[in-house]
């Protein structure tokens, strides 16, 4: 064999490996993106409308009736969203209207750490869905994200970014009651000197804001948000042209005191601020002064709709 060309090749092959061994050490590994942080402060801001077609059911604008236009802020301590009835031994009572609402929670997410009792400093919790949207529910089931140790709050600002993130995921049970509402509206009145300031959470990517009623611990029962006994009075009876709630609430002369009575209230009976509504005929009236005397009055009709109704007051 030529002994010339057997060198050759060798030097050939030797230069090859040289070359590759070259290459892959000029490789390059690209730096992994750092996630992206969501600073509340700058994020857009969620536009929010209660009184719309898509998320109204008694209560919907309609240019006449005065509800507040889109994203306007709602002053709900004034008709008709505060309501002064009576508690199942005649007690008064104030509670809040924030409109027929389902018994089928949707999650809002909240951030744990590993090991942590509370949740992750500084994130806002995130929920998927606003008013107008179907499905929407002012009440969320509680569930917890279990993010790693060093994650960075408001790294996650969507539920899409909650799903995506490979996080689990675990379903509490646990309700509360927290109507989305539009930037910069009030509803001063809490029981026992809870905070009645606006939260701020993610949807989207955007900062949105809801009110928080903790008047009483409330959980799931059977998959769904429980409901309590409310019998109401309309000014006009729902059987007769512009009846039911359109009327309004029947009330005592020169007062806005209605004779709506609550089956339960925070602390008394199982109570829920999600309220299955019974309706009386307005000739019982005066007859009516607590539940005893509402469950014995002429009822029209029963558990007609579910209002979210929680009670901010009880004298």
């Amino acid at each position: 064999m030529n002994h010339t060309k057997l060198i050759t090749l060798a030097a050939m092959s030797a230069l090859l490996i040289t070359a590759c061994k070259k290459d892959e050490e000029e490789v390059i590994t690209p730096t992994p993106t750092s996630p992206t942080v969501h600073d509340p402060a700058t994020a857009p801001r969620v536009s929010v409308d209660r009184f719309s077609a898509d998320a109204g059911t008694l209560m919907v604008r309609d240019g006449l009736n005065g509800l507040p236009a889109a994203n306007v802020a709602i002053n709900f301590d004034q008709a008709p969203f505060l309501t002064k009835g009576l508690g199942p031994t005649g007690q008064i009572v104030e509670y809040y209207n924030f409109d027929v609402m389902p018994t089928a929670a949707i999650p809002i997410f909240v951030c744990f750490a590993p090991g942590a009792t509370s949740p992750v400093s500084g994130q806002l919790n995130i929920i998927g869905k606003i008013p107008g949207e179907a499905g929407y529910n002012d009440f969320w089931e509680v569930v917890k994200v279990n993010v790693p140790s060093g994650y960075t709050a408001n790294t996650l600002a969507s539920q899409s970014d909650v799903f995506n993130s490979g996080y689990s995921l675990d379903y509490t049970g646990i309700l509360v009651n927290c109507p989305v509402v539009p930037d910069g509206s009030t509803a001063t009145k809490r029981l026992a000197g809870a905070s009645n300031a606006l939260v701020q959470c993610w949807y989207d990517r955007k900062v949105g804001v809801y009110f928080d009623f903790q008047e009483a611990p409330l959980m799931e029962a059977s998959n769904a948000v429980p409901t309590s006994p409310i019998y109401v009075i309309f000014n006009i009876n729902p059987d007769q042209p512009m009846g039911g709630p359109p009327s309004g609430f029947v009330v005592e002369p020169g007062t806005m005191q209605t004779h709506n009575v609550l089956a339960t209230l925070p602390g008394i009976g199982a109570y829920s601020p999600l309220w299955s509504v019974s309706v009386i005929n307005n000739s019982d009236f005066a007859t009516v002064s607590d539940l005893n005397t509402a469950q014995a009055a002429n009822i029209m009709a029963m558990n007609v709709m579910n209002v979210n109704c929680p009670v901010v007051s009880v004298n």
